[in-house]
């Protein structure tokens, strides 16, 4: 009769440490520190081991280490399961089993284990790299993440005009300089696709330098092309500000208004 409430508090209070929605400090939990710590030592060792003068001699020792840090990632895993129905936005444990998240979790657990078999190749490894987006559901990561989904969403018309008038300023200024200097340069300019990569490097400001104008005309154009890319970068970084802005102020909202559940003493 006194275990099921006593586990029901242990879950709630573990659930307060896992998910960041339902954690009322400020920043991660301890507990979400502790699992950062654990998946940036994954990522640090996934990294390492493509090595091969770091690899070669020592397998067996990078073979342990995956089979902790999946054993870690499982518990970790179980414990999000059992836990997961203390988030009101959670129906079941079958709507959080086959979440992004979750999923993401499973996939690194196998990928951990499979390379301790021995079945690890190169596309293993990288994908080992996936715990990158575990990163992202711990402490106020994924609350951010929220907010820049929200956010987007927010402003799809204003940045689908935006990306319309992109495409335009793109495929005005390479057909401008296949005009110029495609029978100049007819390698780097002799089509419009051809000139798109051009257009691309110089409207994003990247500026490889590998194709450039060599006429005057060309060049001047070139100028317009680069002052025009600045403009057009600056108008949906200032919707994206503004609209992410305003998701953070109603995400800091929602927290607010959370019950403080972790008040309630065992």
């Amino acid at each position: 009769m006194h275990d099921q409430p006593l586990l029901d508090k242990l879950r709630s209070r573990l659930a307060h440490q896992l998910d960041p929605v339902l954690y009322s400090g400020k920043g991660m939990s301890p507990l979400n520190i502790a699992i950062a710590v654990v998946i940036l030592a994954g990522i640090l060792l996934a990294i390492i081991q493509t090595e091969p003068s770091i690899r070669q001699g020592r397998e067996s020792w990078f073979r342990a280490t995956e089979l902790t840090l999946g054993s870690l990632f499982l518990l970790e895993y179980l414990a999000r399961l059992w836990t997961c129905i203390e988030n009101d936005s959670v129906k079941s444990r079958v709507q959080h089993f086959f979440s992004f998240f979750a999923l993401a979790d499973l996939l690194a657990i196998l990928v951990a284990f499979s390379l301790y078999l021995g079945n690890g190749g190169v596309i293993l490894r990288l994908v080992l790299l996936i715990r990158v987006v575990r990163l992202a559901r711990l402490g106020r990561f994924s609350t951010a993440l929220e907010c820049i989904a929200e956010a987007v969403r927010s402003r799809t018309y204003e940045l689908l005009v935006s990306a319309i008038f992109g495409v335009i300023i793109l495929l005005f200024a390479a057909t401008c300089l296949y005009l110029v200097e495609g029978d100049i340069q007819p390698e780097a300019f002799g089509s419009i696709p051809r000139a798109t990569w051009w257009a691309v490097a110089t409207l994003t400001t990247v500026g490889y330098g590998d194709v450039y104008p060599i006429t005057v005309l060309g060049r001047i154009l070139a100028g317009i092309t680069a002052v025009t890319g600045i403009c057009m970068i600056a108008v949906p970084t200032g919707i994206l500000a503004s609209a992410f802005s305003d998701a953070i102020k109603e995400a800091k909202e929602k927290h607010r208004r959370l019950p403080k559940v972790l008040d309630k003493e065992l």
